[in-house]
């Protein structure tokens, strides 16, 4: 049953790449135009590189497909498998798909400009400043956080750290052999791929457990978190080919390897679902509605692809033509990944025996309606369902168990890794353009920018305050986070805005942009509006503040849009 629905997704998955994809472009966005990309005009071996199509969509690829689309739908479980499927599905196609498609289009026909800036030339000066310091604000969460979930794994998951800083390594040495030596790109990838899957085996023998040499767990967490941050500094200063590009190439071949193996392991194993179709929540527990659609964020549609979309996919892309596969394409790949999280979770944990879980220790035998019990522990478990449930599946194709959750492992790090120093350096390219807006000139300076994206957010890695809703003192990223699922929406909706006008200007029809903008943010604003409520009753006023402020910034925006659409209207008025 559970594979019948997966084949059932993907194929849905190929109808809109086929059908709907090809309506948008021509229609719309109209990619088959025969333009200068910026790669091309504004060249300069850093940051505007023209790449080869392939390499280019293993960079947007792994740099959308984080650890969220693969924690979203390990959450949003609880509520059962319909309603995250239908989501993942509906949201891919017709919503994710289509914003990250446009935002790269228009990116490159403003000469390689984030969403953002272009909001200037749409919406006026004050929307472009607000649009810009939200952005800063989200990125800062989301370096935080995806920091400190990496050094976690990294702890609880010593097996995977060879295999993930070998990587590294091997990445360096691919982009000297395509750059600098002229080797085509697709062998090198391949061996480095092998190479890397080589390390899961050596890691697993020989992990690298600092809490075993007498290290506590908080210092050693605290010592990954320094070490990931300083690297995603380097990474997001060197040149796009020394590192961005061939790191994401190879990521690209392993998700695709991770995602065949898994849908394989699927069909093999063929379980049933072991959740039910649709879950009540239990009393206390969060609503279906909002909370679903801010929880699948990545997986259906995020405001953060966005920008890389604008931020550095543009600077690189080659041809127009190529926007297609690599901004719809590629998000269609991360709801694949999404699809292959959620059948790990209502799926695969019922094939899984003995096992620890974060938030429950040991357990004996494991399945959907333990794993899920209450939303505390649906929320605690986070990936876990993706790492056992996935392993479960790869073990019905013959695979140890521990090579098998350790390769699961490898995988979530990989691509938030990946998120991570593509993060630092569009936190780089948003601070420079935010130094133009205000005419502060030291963030202009590619140093300095860096500087000032890195050391908020390790502030917030390293910053304590008490959750509101345990009581416990955790790190102010995770007390945060919950909030980012709504703005990561209303992002994505005030991106869709900025397209909406953009094209409506020019003419095109629009009803495909604006359908989705009003239902995310219909979906933003409750979501926002709920955490406003939670937070007030819970007496944790700050957040309670933070929360309140982005409801406002929403209603700004579309104070700004609508003005826009007035000013628009009255000059084509007065024209005619």
């Amino acid at each position: 049953m559970a594979a019948v629905v997966a084949i059932f997704v993907l194929a849905c998955f190929a109808l809109g790449y086929r059908f709907y994809a090809r309506f948008i472009g021509e229609r719309i966005y109209r990619d088959d135009e025969d333009i200068e990309t910026p790669a091309h005009a504004l060249e300069d071996g850093q940051d505007f590189v023209p790449t080869q199509k392939h390499i280019l969509f293993g960079h947007h690829f792994t740099s959308i497909a984080g650890a969220a689309p693969i924690i979203g739908p390990c959450v949003a479980a609880y509520w059962g498998w319909l309603p995250a499927l239908v989501w993942v599905v509906l949201g891919t196609i017709f919503m994710g798909a289509v914003h990250d498609f446009g935002a790269l289009v228009v990116s490159v026909r403003e000469k390689g400009r984030s969403v953002a800036d272009i909001a200037d030339s749409v919406m006026g000066p004050r929307a472009r400043l607000m649009f810009l310091c939200f952005v800063v604000l989200l990125i800062w969460l989301v370096l935080a956080v995806f920091a400190m979930a990496i050094a976690g794994l990294f702890v609880s998951m010593p097996s995977s750290v060879l295999p993930i800083n070998i990587e590294i390594v091997l990445a360096v040495i691919v982009g000297l052999l395509i750059y600098k030596k002229g080797v085509p790109a697709l062998w090198p990838s391949i061996v480095a791929v092998t190479i890397m899957y080589l390390f899961v085996w050596v890691g697993t023998i020989i992990p690298i457990d600092f809490t075993k040499w007498g290290v506590s767990t908080v210092a050693a967490t605290r010592g990954w978190v320094v070490f990931l941050f300083v690297y995603s500094a380097i990474a997001s200063l060197l040149p796009v080919w020394a590192l961005l590009q061939p790191r994401d190439f190879i990521n690209s071949h392993q998700l695709f390897v991770g995602l065949g193996v898994l849908f394989l392991g699927l069909i093999v194993a063929h379980p049933h679902f072991d959740a039910p179709a649709i879950r009540p929540p239990e009393a206390g527990a969060p609503p279906l509605f909002p909370l679903l659609f801010v929880t699948v964020a990545c997986g259906a549609i995020s405001g953060f692809h966005g920008l890389v979309s604008s931020g550095t996919t543009s600077k690189q892309l080659d041809r127009m033509r190529d926007a297609r596969p690599i901004g719809y394409g590629a998000m269609l790949g991360e709801g694949s990944l999404a699809l292959a999280s959620t059948m790990a979770a209502v799926a695969g944990v019922g094939l899984v025996g003995a096992c620890a879980l974060p938030g429950q220790g040991a357990v004996p035998s494991l399945s959907w309606h333990l794993y899920y019990d209450t939303w505390a522990h649906a929320g605690a478990n986070k990936a876990s369902a993706f790492v056992l449930g996935g392993g479960a599946f790869l073990e019905a194709l013959g695979f140890p168990a521990d090579i098998s959750q350790t390769v699961m492992a490898v995988l979530v790090i990989s691509f938030a890794a990946t998120t991570l120093d593509t993060a630092a350096r569009i936190q780089r390219f948003i601070l420079a353009e935010l130094g133009q807006a205000t005419r502060i000139r030291p963030l202009e300076n590619r140093y300095v920018a860096t500087v000032v994206a890195i050391v908020p957010a390790m502030a917030l890695a390293f910053g304590q305050t008490t959750d509101p809703a345990s009581g416990e003192a955790k790190a102010l990223g995770w007390v945060l986070w919950p909030i980012f699922g709504a703005s990561n929406e209303m992002l994505a909706a005030l991106t869709l805005m900025v397209l909406s006008l953009y094209f409506w200007l020019r003419k095109r029809p629009v009803l495909p942009l604006l359908l989705p903008m009003l239902i995310v943010t219909a979906v933003s604003i409750a979501a926002l509006f709920g955490k406003l409520q939670q937070f007030l009753a819970s007496g944790h006023h700050v957040l309670a503040g933070l929360a309140f402020v982005l409801l406002m910034m929403t209603g700004w925006m579309l104070f700004e849009g609508i003005s826009a659409v007035r000013r628009h209207r009255g000059a084509r008025a007065a024209a005619g």
